[in-house]
């Protein structure tokens, strides 16, 4: 059974940085994709991040050059840094991961919320 557990949400000034982090069990994050969400208050769902098998990383336009995504193997967690966080990056964050990559997203964490004040 894949289980994804979310944390390091907070609250947070303008400008300052938070470091979520998503411990994967029953799911091998070392070989499969993985992917941030967040969903703003009353708005959709968007992808933030993702980090493909390869290595290789994708982002959002609205958080290129201030958020990044990563991963530790031996831990089996996903973390994704934010740094010069704005007010409207305020939204519930959930990591994701697909059966295999390049399919939709099948498991879902809880998520955790970041709010950032001006």
């Amino acid at each position: 059974q894949v289980r994804l557990v979310e944390s390091g949400g907070g609250s947070v000034q303008a400008g300052g940085s938070l470091r979520l982090s998503c411990a994967a069990s029953g799911y091998t994050v070392g070989s499969h994709c993985m992917a941030w969400f967040r969903q703003p208050p009353g708005k959709a769902r968007e992808r933030v991040a993702q980090l493909d098998s390869d290595g290789s990383t994708t982002y959002a336009d609205s958080v290129k050059g201030r958020f990044t995504i990563s991963k530790d193997n031996a831990k089996n967690t996903v973390y994704l840094q934010m740094n010069s966080l704005k007010p409207e990056d305020t939204a519930m964050y959930y990591c994701a991961a697909p059966a295999i990559c390049g399919w939709s997203y099948r498991y879902w964490g809880q998520g955790t919320q970041v709010t950032v004040s001006s």
